[in-house]
């Protein structure tokens, strides 16, 4: 089966990539190097669909995305309504953590899809309720030294060394993880493209 369309992940995120993959893509990569601190929104589902569509935007205006299909994605970690992305640093993980356990916080991600053919695009945000376990200080000062946090959206992930403090979660697991499959295939269908078409050849 070859797939009747390019389809660009404008994202670095090795995680996005991997659902992609799983679920029978196989998309190129290309980074928007965007600057997401340029961007600002009212709530943190507002900003993480603003900053998708700007990075699908940025990629879908390139001449090597010409024809394909551009899927842009960010996630924040919704907590009290303040918009957590990554932390700084170490002592910023530590302290998000210590906030967070034995608490919920809603994980929003926002999604773009831009068909570079016809200059459309379809947009949508994930939302997931992650209910946090209670680590300990120790537990939370080794995770924090395993680096892991440092690099990812709310300082955690559902799938890494961080998912024994989470006690689960309301809503699509994918989405906390940079991507939701339910919601692009809908999105995909606004647009006229079933996900089925998008399937890579099976060897």
């Amino acid at each position: 089966m070859t797939p009747s369309r390019r389809l660009i992940l404008a994202s670095q995120s090795p995680a996005r990539l991997g659902l992609l993959r799983q679920a029978g893509f196989a998309p190129e990569v290309i980074v928007s190097g965007f600057d997401e601190d340029a961007v600002t929104a009212p709530t943190p589902a507002e900003l993480a669909l603003a900053l998708a569509e700007a990075k699908a935007s940025v990629v879908a205006a390139r001449p090597e995305a010409r024809g394909a299909l551009v899927v842009g994605c960010d996630s924040v970690l919704d907590l009290d309504g303040e918009a957590l992305g990554k932390p700084a640093d170490a002592e910023e993980a530590t302290a998000r953590w210590k906030a967070m356990r034995g608490r919920a916080g809603t994980l929003q991600t926002g999604h773009c899809v831009y068909d570079t053919a016809s200059g459309r695009y379809a947009s949508g945000t994930g939302s997931t309720v992650v209910r946090f376990g209670e680590p300990t200080d120790a537990e939370i000062a080794a995770y924090v030294a395993s680096g892991e946090p440092l690099h990812v959206a709310g300082a955690f992930t559902l799938d890494g060394r961080s998912a024994p403090f989470i006690d689960g979660i309301d809503g699509d697991h994918g989405n906390v993880i940079g991507l939701s499959l339910p919601l692009l295939r809908r999105l995909l269908a606004q647009l006229d493209v079933s996900v089925t078409e998008l399937w890579a050849r099976q060897d």
